[in-house]
Parts: C-alpha cells; sequence; structure tokens
C-alpha cells in the first residue's frame, strides 16, 4: 500500500460492541482469579522452600480452596488444579516426614 492511503474499516455493529465489552470484563476477572491463585500458591511454595512445615499446612487448605474455585469458574482445566494439588501435598508430605525423623 501506498504511503499515506486511507485504510478502510468496516463500521462495527452494536453486537461486535457489546461483545467486545463483555470480553474486557471476562478478561479482568479471569486475570484477577488466576492472579489470585497463582498467588496462594506462591505463597505455599516458599513456606515450603523455606521448611516451614506449620505455615505450609496452614496454607494448604486455602491454597487447594482457591485452585477448585479457579475450576469452578473455568480458569483452570480440572487435571491442571488436580496436578497443583498433588505435588503441593507431594513436598508437604516430604517435609512433614523429614521433620518426624
Amino acid at each position: 500500500m501506498a504511503q499515506g492511503t486511507a485504510i478502510k474499516h468496516k463500521k462495527k455493529s452494536k453486537s461486535v460492541l457489546k461483545n467486545i465489552r463483555q470480553t474486557e470484563t471476562r478478561t479482568l476477572i479471569n486475570r484477577a482469579n488466576l492472579t489470585r491463585v497463582r498467588s496462594a500458591v506462591r505463597q505455599m511454595r516458599t513456606a515450603l522452600g523455606q521448611q516451614d512445615a506449620d505455615a505450609a499446612g496452614k496454607l494448604a487448605s486455602a491454597t487447594y480452596a482457591e485452585l477448585d474455585h479457579a475450576v469452578v469458574k473455568g480458569v483452570l482445566q480440572k487435571n491442571t488444579a488436580s496436578r497443583y494439588k498433588s505435588r503441593l501435598a507431594l513436598a508437604l508430605n516430604s517435609l512433614r516426614a523429614e521433620k518426624k525423623a
């Protein structure tokens, strides 16, 4: 295209504009839900990394609840949340076994 040539744009209908608004709203909600999940997982991993079994144990149920909530809201797939929960539980149980021994 030559320099300065106008590009023709099709006029957006009302339904397209509404879909754009809905997408923006859903994106914000999904991003907030995913951020909440990642923060919870990060806090638990930090507690596990610091070898703090008590703090990790207290965070476990809240973290699992956030993961389940994300599945219900459609932010994460069920298998992904199950994998996160499984790996966190394995780490927590091994840390508790280390402390016990």
